[in-house]
């Protein structure tokens, strides 16, 4: 680096600040071989960021040490908040801002109701995604574990990924999710940045994210070579509850905590929304779309009810109750005192002499989680964690009691209409693309497979040799001469000449 024989050199932020470090800058840039800082990740600076990293925050000695050194920030998932707070942390006052489209048109999003959840991603892994990779985001290291173990014994590839497990192990997994195909990869959010494996064809989220910018990062890692892909997520209740929770008892200040909940309000707004999922999301972002035609929504709009009656029977219940023993309850307690159910714990409160007791008997329990799930996120309904997770009216409260506020809510969905469950057994399978014709797929299985050796064999990830789209263009060219993989989109000069002659005797050997 002193030397200046290297142009482009990557480097953490605590490394950066360390002295020796910003000893070996001044050095360079004396000599006038400093040229750019790049920031990556920006959001990281911004204690709005879905990321935040301290250790960002002292990016700003660049501009304070460096001052005639270029600076530019980039990232994929910044709101306008962070926006702000990124320009202001960095002291980027007078650059020009570039905002590129947040729209990933080729990514389909599936959000539904949290029921059975380990047995709901079996399903859709297993009906949409036998032998695909993909991601598996949970909160908890226990439950990344838990999943990967599940998954394995239904004969699904899956490996853990979390920051409790001994490095050397989380090195070997993401190698291994890297290199090999189908893999699916159960964890935490400590994984991600940095991942560009450009086949994942699914991320699933088994617990709800925090924000939408965490969201769109997180299923953004689907998809990055262009083709199809899935983003799947089931949340409940005890999601809502949790993050509620998370925030009201973070040491944070007021003021921060208010701009947390507002982030939370949005993404449960996209949870729960009964238009198209993508112009909801690019909406936070401030773009402007039109339905997809591609997300649940869409492909099967759900069915709407008025939930505004039994939103006031709920807090009616919640008000009654609390006057009554003089504190709250859990919502399985209020939910048994709507439905008339005469449990033991609902007799010995003498709830039953509720008036409210038995009013709901119509609905279902899952019906009325989903209408408080629907209150907590409207912030009619809170849940407070000191106490055991009871539920307490709030001021937004009073609106929805005297009428003044509609509830609506969705029915629950089963599987997306417009997409053929894919039948077979757990295990690996390896999928042609549906456009080709039947030798088409011969071809590309074909290639896919000879790929596989060659990146065994110089230890690199398939990607790296073909990426799936190419391989697809191939079999559909079916070339006869390297003339006839000219122009194929993945194939330039170095690759021709590395992989040409093999390429064409493989296509070869299955025609013959």
């Amino acid at each position: 680096m002193l030397r200046g024989d290297i142009t482009l050199l990557y480097c953490a932020p605590e490394r950066v600040m360390t002295p020796r470090f910003l000893a070996q800058l001044d050095s360079l840039h004396e000599r006038g071989h400093l040229s750019l800082f790049a920031i990556d990740e920006a959001h990281c600076v911004s204690q709005w960021g879905h990321d935040f990293r301290p250790e960002y925050r002292a990016l700003t000695v660049l501009h304070e040490r460096f001052g005639s050194v270029p600076r530019i920030a980039l990232t994929a998932t910044a709101d306008a908040l962070t926006r702000a707070d990124i320009v202001e942390r960095l002291q980027l006052q007078d650059a020009r801002q570039f905002v590129s489209s947040f729209d990933r048109p080729n990514i389909s999003y599936t959000i539904v109701e949290k029921r059975e959840a380990t047995q709901q991603l079996l399903r859709f892994i297993s009906r949409e995604h036998m032998g695909d990779a993909g991601i598996v985001y949970c909160q908890s290291r226990k439950r990344v574990e838990d999943i990967a173990n599940v998954l394995c014994d239904a004969g699904i590839a899956a490996l853990p990924y979390h920051a409790g497990l001994d490095v050397k192990v989380r090195q070997v997994n993401q190698d291994q999710f890297l290199r090999s195909e189908g893999i699916v990869m159960v964890a935490t959010i400590a994984f991600g940045m940095g991942i560009d494996k450009p086949d994942v064809r699914f991320v699933a989220h088994l617990d709800m994210p925090k924000n939408i910018e965490g969201y769109y990062q997180e299923t953004g890692r689907a998809g990055r070579d262009g083709e199809a892909a899935d983003a799947w997520m089931c949340y409940g209740l005890q999601d809502v509850v949790n993050q509620r929770r998370m925030i009201d008892e973070s040491p944070a200040g007021e003021e921060f905590k208010q701009g947390l909940r507002g982030k939370l309000d949005a993404l449960l707004g996209l949870a729960e929304a009964t238009d198209c999922r993508r112009v909801r999301l690019l909406a936070y972002f401030n773009e402007a779309s039109q339905p997809c035609g591609n997300c649940d929504n869409c492909l099967q709009p759900p069915a709407v009810w008025d939930g505004t009656d039994a939103a006031r029977k709920l807090l009616s219940t919640i008000y009654r109750v609390q006057q009554m023993s003089g504190f709250g309850f859990g919502a399985g307690h209020v939910i048994d005192i709507l439905r008339g159910k005469a449990t033991e714990k609902v007799m010995q409160r003498g709830h039953e002499t509720v008036s409210t007791f038995g009013i709901g008997a119509d609905l279902s329990e899952t019906q009325w989680r989903a209408v408080l799930r629907q209150l907590i996120a409207i912030g009619a309904v809170a849940v407070d964690a000191q106490a055991f997770n009871t539920l307490q009216l709030t001021e937004a409260s009073r609106a929805v009691l005297r009428g003044e506020v509609p509830v609506r809510l969705r029915e629950s969905v089963s599987t997306p209409a417009g997409r053929k469950a894919k039948r077979g057994t757990f295990g690996a399978v390896v999928k042609a693309p549906a456009s080709l014709d039947a030798e088409g797929q011969s071809r590309y299985l074909a290639l896919k497979a000879w790929r596989a050796e060659v990146a065994k064999e110089h230890n690199l990830p398939a990607y790296v040799i073909f990426h799936d789209a190419t391989l697809a263009a191939i079999a559909a060219r079916a070339p006869q001469s390297l003339d006839d993989l000219q122009g194929i989109t993945g194939i330039g000069a170095k690759k021709l000449e590395a992989y040409g002659q093999e390429v064409l005797r493989v296509v070869r050997g299955v025609a013959a």
